[in-house]
Parts: structure tokens; sequence; C-alpha cells
């Protein structure tokens, strides 16, 4: 037992027990589910939102989403991406990786040439003909001794250069010849402006387990020095599974004639990755924007990619899930394709991992969690870094017992989806009324004594 975390663990938890949240009593949300408990004296728990919660949730922010106990008094409880506390965080191991020369046509494809591959399937050496070309003809990246499939590379390159937004494909292959598009359009940015600075230096990937991975530059630019690039693989067990919400479109179209397809959101659902559906056989390249309300402008949500789905011979293929530029929890997106209009409306298919929210069995059990409000708003509690402080005293692998959600069952209804109405400060109207009064008295002395005649 480290004795540094017990006593950070410790004093952490004495924090958290006088501390409830201050936003308001599980009348003021629309609906409430029971929490089951398999450990009663487990002390922490943790409990991963359904559909049904994100459905019912009104704040961009999820602030609309409490635990109460059993006389409704409210506990400490903080959200935690998917990713935690359910498993230790991931492992990143170093790649070896080969800069390639810029090359054309089918010597662009075919890297086995160029390449000496050990028995065991590793790279030995990429022979750099044409070296003195200081043109970026992409990496080659040995992925053929890890275990799992990649959740994401890390890119790292040397300080000094000139600031660059470079757009890369991603490339799968298992013999250097054939290769599969696992990312349409990844970006490696290092920007600077007025002293504020944006580094982008994670590339996401579908999750495909290929022997080597190559990036592949989408325009011409010089070479950047690079230094090393990781590869991040997620634990045995870790991270939420993907969730999927699948919409119907809207069909619109702008005075000047674009097609667009709008779709509607039912819920803050935390949302990472997109897919498009048409029937049949199609090819198309589309980009996906959002916003939250009719009145915000879009926003684009993906670089521009290209979905399809072809089948033959009882097989279908189809293009991976887009990879959005960040998680959005807007309600409203829209698609507009390229080249042309799509013959039929598609389908948009939004993806996500179902978030974890963990809470302190403060009060009296059982608990429920409470979601949907325009009136309360919940106060996140420094739960991070007890679960890291725990961490550290129980093992890498510890994590809050497991809270199940119950049938759902309302509380304050649709009454609690509107906004209160304004309190009135009777105490500062009041005082106010006694000035104006004092003052209006005074005033009467004064003119009564201006009225009086002057004595003799």
């Amino acid at each position: 037992m480290n004795p540094m975390a017990s006593r950070i663990a410790q004093g952490l938890l004495l924090a958290l027990l006088p501390a409830l949240a201050l936003a308001g009593s599980r009348g003021d949300y629309a609906r409430e589910w029971p929490l089951g408990t398999v450990e009663p004296e487990a002390g922490a728990y943790r409990v991963v939102l359904d559909e049904a919660v994100y459905r019912q949730l009104q704040s961009p922010g999820l602030r609309d989403l409490e635990v109460f106990d059993a006389r409704g008094q409210s506990v400490p409880a903080a959200l935690f991406d998917p990713a935690r506390p359910d498993a230790a965080p991931a492992r990143i191991e170093a790649l070896p990786w080969f800069p390639l020369p810029a090359m054309t046509g089918a010597a662009s494809r075919d890297i086995a040439a160029i390449s000496e591959i050990a028995t065991d399937g590793s790279l030995r050496r990429v022979e750099l003909r044409g070296a003195e070309d200081a043109r970026d003809g992409g990496i080659l990246i040995d992925a053929s001794r890890l275990a799992s499939a990649p959740a994401a590379l890390r890119v790292r390159w040397a300080a000094g250069q000139a600031p660059f937004d470079r757009a890369y494909r991603v490339l799968a292959s298992d013999n250097l010849r054939d290769w599969q598009t696992v990312q349409e359009e990844a970006h490696l940015v290092e920007l600077e402006n007025q002293g504020q600075r944006i580094t982008r230096d994670r590339i996401e990937l579908s999750p495909l387990k290929a022997r080597y991975l190559r990036l592949t530059p989408l325009a011409a630019n010089l070479a950047l020095r690079l230094e090393r690039i990781e590869a991040e693989l997620a634990q045995a067990g870790g991270g939420a599974a993907w969730a999927w919400q699948e919409l119907p479109a809207t069909r619109s179209e702008d005075p000047d004639g674009t097609v667009r397809y709008e779709f509607t959101l039912p819920g803050r659902f935390p949302v990472e990755r997109a897919d498009v559906l048409l029937p049949g056989n199609s090819t198309r390249s589309w980009t996906l924007e959002s916003r939250d309300a009719a009145t915000a402008p879009w926003r684009r949500a993906a670089a521009p990619w290209v979905a399809y789905r072809l089948q033959s011979a009882g097989r279908t293929d189809a293009s991976p899930p887009q990879t959005l530029d960040g998680m959005r929890r807007d309600r409203q997106w829209r698609l507009t394709a390229a080249r042309g209009v799509a013959v039929e409306s598609p389908r948009l298919r939004l993806g996500y991992r179902p978030e974890t929210l963990v809470f302190v069995a403060q009060g009296e059990a059982p608990f429920t969690l409470a979601a949907g409000s325009a009136r309360a708003q919940r106060d996140d509690a420094p739960l991070a870094d007890l679960v890291t402080a725990l961490r550290g005293q129980r093992g890498p692998t510890w994590q809050p017992a497991l809270a199940t959600l119950g049938a759902a069952r309302v509380v304050g209804g649709d009454a609690a989806l509107t906004p209160a109405p304004p309190q009135r400060d009777w105490k500062a109207w009041l005082l106010w009324g006694l000035l104006v009064a004092g003052a209006l008295l005074v005033a009467g002395f004064a003119f009564s004594l201006l009225r009086k005649p002057p004595p003799a």
C-alpha cells in the first residue's frame, strides 16, 4: 500500500463528505432511474449512461444529471470519459518508421519493391531512391509486432519547424502491395498566432489489425523532420463499446440550388464518428456539419471523405466510419454531397461511446440518478483526483463498483424542462420602498417649513 496515496485518498474523501451539490432537488428533474448496487459497502460507484438517459438530457455539458440519496440529498458526482475509470490508461508503444521518397504511379503502391522484410514480417530497411528529393513522400510504419490493432498514432516532430497543417491519408497493408484506406484524411498541425499555439499530433484509426501502416500526403510539401511515432493501444477490456444512432434525412435546398440533407439527433449523445448509408452500390464524397440550434452557424464536423458500399458475389464491402474533428453533442447535423446530388436520401449513422458517471455513496441508500432539467445544474466534484489516488493505493486496475440503471419513472415531467420564473428579490424592493418613503417624508417636511410664515 502506498502511504502517500492512502493519505491523499483519505483527504479527498474527508473533503467530499460535507460537500453537497447545490444544483437542486429531485423535483427539478424530468425523470429518474433507481440505481442497483451489487456491493453495498463499496463507497464509490460508477454508472454507465444509456440511450434513455442521453435522450432526456438538455444541457450541452450534461449538467442536468445528478445522483440523490434516499432522503433526496444530492451526493458528489462527476462525469468521466468513456475510457475512465473502467480501465487503465492506454498503453503506448514506439513503432519503427521509414520516410518514403516521393513516388507516382504503380511504384507508389508497391513499397515491397524497395523494402527488405525479415522472416517475422518486420521491416529491416527501406531503400530511399531519390533521397535527395526533399518533398514529402509519406511515412511507412512497421506495426507487425503489435499484439492488437492500434487505436491511434502519435507523431512527434522536431521543434523549430515552420508552422504547418499537413493532411495525410492513412493506408494499411499486410504485404506492402495491396493497400486499404483506414483514414481518408487526417491532419498533423502546429500553428501559432499571437502567442497562442495549436498542436495536433494524434491520428485516430479505425479498428483494423495490419502489419504495415502508411501516411500518404494529400498535397505537395517539404518533408517534416520527425523524431518518433507511437501506437496507442487500449488495455484489455478498456473503453466502452461503440453505440450508434441512425437518423433519417430531411432534404433541403439552398438558394443557389445546392441540395443538402439535414438530421436531428434526439439527445445529448457524445458523437465521435459518422457513417453514411445509401441503398445498393454507392460511392460519394460527403461533408458533415453540425450545430446546436437553428440560430447557430454550421460548423464542419468532419473533413470531406468518401463513403462507399459495394455488393458482389454475396459479399458486401463498405467504407469504415469517419472520425470527427472532435466530440460533438450538437442536435442538428447536415450532409452535403460533392459532385452532384445523391439519387436517394442517405441515412446518417452517428457513433458514440457511453460515458460513465462516478459518485460517492454519501448519505442513505438506495440512490437514484435524475436527468433532464432547465432549472438545476450539477457541480462536478473532484472525483478524478480521488480515482487516481485510490488507484495508487489499490492498484492501477482498481475501479469504482458498478451500479445499474433500473426502470425510469417520471418526477418533474415536462414542467422540469421549462425554465423557472425569475425570482423577485422582495427584500431589495422593500429597502427601495423605505428609501423612497423616507425621501418623500423629508421632502414634505422641507416643503412645510418653506410655507410657514417667518416670525414677526
